[in-house]
């Protein structure tokens, strides 16, 4: 239960450091901080301990492959920023990363049968 409540800190601790930075005159950082590996850390923590070093080698190589739904949220939310408002923006980009996830999923699935 404490590892739980530490992981808790961890992510409370990330939205603290964002919501800080926004508002600083370096505002641009607060989209640095996400990238932290603060639940990449737990998640190969957790993975490392539980199913040994080839599936956290597995565990790291999906991760490389997942940055790609995050840049295409990336990339939508720069492209429609400027022909959409606030919401509309973050929810499409949000349903362009779901898509994208979903594509990535499918094709992990096929070609690791995983």
């Amino acid at each position: 239960m404490t590892g739980l409540f530490l992981k808790s800190l961890l992510g409370a601790a990330a939205v603290l450091i964002i919501a800080l930075l926004s508002r600083s005159k370096s505002f641009y950082i607060a989209g640095l901080v996400p990238l932290f590996p603060t639940f990449a850390l737990i998640a190969h923590a957790i993975v490392g301990a539980e199913r040994g070093m080839t599936d956290l080698r597995t565990t790291a190589l999906f991760g490389l492959w997942s940055l790609i739904p995050y840049a295409v949220y990336l990339l939508a939310v720069y492209w429609l920023s400027t022909r959409l408002a606030l919401a509309p923006t973050l929810i499409s980009a949000t349903l362009a990363w779901v898509a994208a996830a979903a594509v990535l999923l499918v094709a992990w699935t096929r070609l690791h049968g995983g």
